[in-house]
């Protein structure tokens, strides 16, 4: 096992000795040049060696396993295709890459796509990680994709169900993406039989990970042969001069909504923007309470459909919507209690598979708000890489909401990272906000739990009956997706209109010359802006719709008016 230092020069895309095919669609994802992890493992990996990378989230690890793999594929195919050997240029599949959850699945495939935009013919991709196995049988016999993306439960489906027959002589490249995840999300005895059905010889494999913790070890063991392995040496954060870290400490709960209501409709907070809540109670209850202030947010949590997650995250990237609330139920609770209710029945099981912080590509995100800050040092560490993430350039800001019982963990985070981290309190006079705390104590209490109840069974519902179409419908008709605009308003609450209007004299103080300056110049540009923003079709008055005579007399016109609407008075003092 050798370890790779960081001690060499800088190495360009095109001076690795990747295909000229997956240098143009590098060129049209407007890479600029490789991140740390892709400049160290592209050029190992071409060699043949078996990997095993640490780096942090948002470095670019699936690049850093994807261009040697389909380097490799296009070589073996052209040298196939050279040899005349119809049995050698069967298809098989040669490429398993297996992930903790459905998203980061439809992410990595999404990602193969699109470095094989120009080989998309020689290389077919295909996630397994949803659907029923036995419609997907047509596809895996009879068009045997190269690649294949999956779940370790559901690639297991497959092998059980004989699709995937030849995978012991034919599997030349094997991935483990965030593997530090498996064991964590149960799938431990599905990885190793998984493993079962893989070749022990020929087959180089990649382990990527977060943390180097026991469980990676153990798969190392499994599934490498004397790997190289890649211990980045760089901040689990990213840079000061590109993350800014803030803290608010709330005494009372209702304080944590009243802040978000007023960064918000103050303006304080612009670009896009992922909010943190610990459950899916919370993720609704936060969402009613905003659009009650018209602030539209998209919802992303277990309970929805796989589809409508996936196209909740492609319509954040692709800037339909600026907002996400996002439950993170995995990295807010303890893994104690979750393994204490794997033994309980439940009524309704969230999605088993799901994950947010962890791997999903959210794409030029400017602000993390910890709206309930999480449990642990890594849970942390993956929200805030969802912001400064790989090729994308510009900073990032996390504002974390810490409450009373949330101090201990936020003492932790902070005392686990050095100084270079620079947590810094916001400045922000509580006592300014008075008013907004009226109105969001009003706000509040319409979020009851029955609203909350009936928002979650509407909008599962509305989610359940379009799922299927979420792919295809849209792709074909992109001007009907506003009829599942996943920011659209829930109307389980009333909605008052005042609330939607910030009257100068809430502001404070300090803030007014600013907020006065951004009504008069942007106002027109941030309506039209915002997602629920239709324009609206003026009315001409009624006595304009006649045409005008250009001769007539304005003064004739003003009297004979004023006559014909005193004529009722008069006839009602003879009655």
């Amino acid at each position: 096992m050798a370890e790779d230092e960081d001690n060499s020069a800088f190495v360009a895309f095109s001076e690795m000795g990747l295909d000229s095919r997956l240098l143009r669609a590098i060129d049209g994802m407007g890479w600029p040049s490789p991140t740390l992890i892709q400049e160290k493992a592209i050029p190992l990996a071409l060699e043949g060696n078996d990997i095993l990378a640490k780096a942090r989230t948002g470095t670019g690890k699936s690049a850093a396993f994807a261009l040697p793999i389909l380097n490799g594929l296009l070589a073996t195919k052209d040298t196939d295709d050279g040899s005349g050997d119809h049995h050698m240029n069967a298809r098989h599949v040669r490429a398993l890459v297996l992930s903790p959850t459905k998203e980061l699945c439809h992410q990595l495939t999404q990602h193969f796509q699109q470095l094989t935009a120009f080989c998309s013919r020689e290389i077919t991709v295909l996630d397994i990680s949803t659907g029923r196995v036995d419609d997907m049988r047509g596809v895996m016999t009879a068009e045997t994709p190269d690649i294949v993306v999956g779940t370790p439960s559901r690639v297991l489906m497959h092998i059980e169900a004989k699709h995937l027959p030849r995978l012991k002589q034919e599997l030349k490249y094997l991935v483990i993406d965030e593997s530090d995840l498996m064991f964590s999300f149960g799938y431990e005895q599905d990885l190793q039989r998984v493993l079962q059905s893989v070749p022990t010889i020929g087959c180089q494999s990649f382990l990527m990970s977060a943390t180097l913790n026991p469980e990676v070890k153990n798969l190392k063991k499994l599934c490498l042969h004397n790997p190289v392995v890649l211990k980045l040496e760089e901040p689990e954060l990213p840079e000061s001069d590109q993350l800014l870290q803030y803290h608010i400490e709330c005494d009372e709960e209702e304080e944590k909504f009243v802040l978000v209501n007023s960064l918000f409709k103050l303006g304080l907070i612009r670009g896009k923007t992922i909010i943190f809540v610990s459950s899916v109670d919370r993720c609704y209850r936060l969402k009613l309470f905003l659009e009650q202030f018209g602030v539209r947010a998209c919802i992303l949590n277990s309970e929805l459909p796989v589809g409508s997650r996936c196209f909740v995250v492609q319509q954040f990237n692709s800037g339909v919507y600026d907002i996400i609330i996002a439950s993170d139920e995995k990295c807010c609770s303890d893994a104690r209690q979750r393994n204490d209710r794997k033994g309980k029945s439940s009524k309704r099981r969230p999605d088993e598979e799901y994950g947010v912080s962890r791997g999903i590509d959210f794409k030029y995100v400017s602000n993390v708000i910890n709206f309930d800050f999480p449990t642990s040092v890594t849970s942390y560490t993956h929200r805030v890489g969802r912001v400064a993430r790989g090729h994308d350039s510009g900073e990032g800001t996390v504002l974390s909401l810490i409450g009373a019982h949330e101090k201990e963990y936020f003492r932790t985070v902070r005392e686990s990272f050095s100084a270079s981290a620079n947590f810094k309190p916001y400045q922000f006079k509580m006592e300014e906000l008075e008013a907004f705390k009226y109105r969001s104590r009003d706000a509040l209490r319409a979020v009851t739990t029955i609203a909350i109840r009936e928002a979650r069974i509407k909008e599962i519902k509305r989610e359940i009956l379009t799922s299927q179409q979420l792919k295809s419908y849209f792709e074909a008709n992109p001007k009907d997706q506003k009829v599942l605009r996943h920011d659209r308003a829930l109307h389980t609450v009333k909605h008052k209109q005042h609330l939607r209007d910030v009257p100068e004299y809430i502001v404070p103080p300090t803030l007014q010359a600013m907020v006065k300056a951004k009504k008069g110049s942007n106002k027109r540009l941030e309506e039209e802006a915002s997602l629920s923003y239709t324009p609206k079709r003026k009315r001409r008055p009624k006595h304009l719709n006649k045409k005008k005579d250009k001769n007539a007399d304005p003064l004739k016109t003003f009297k004979f008016s004023t006559t014909r609407r005193s004529k009722p008075k008069l006839k009602n003092r003879r009655k």
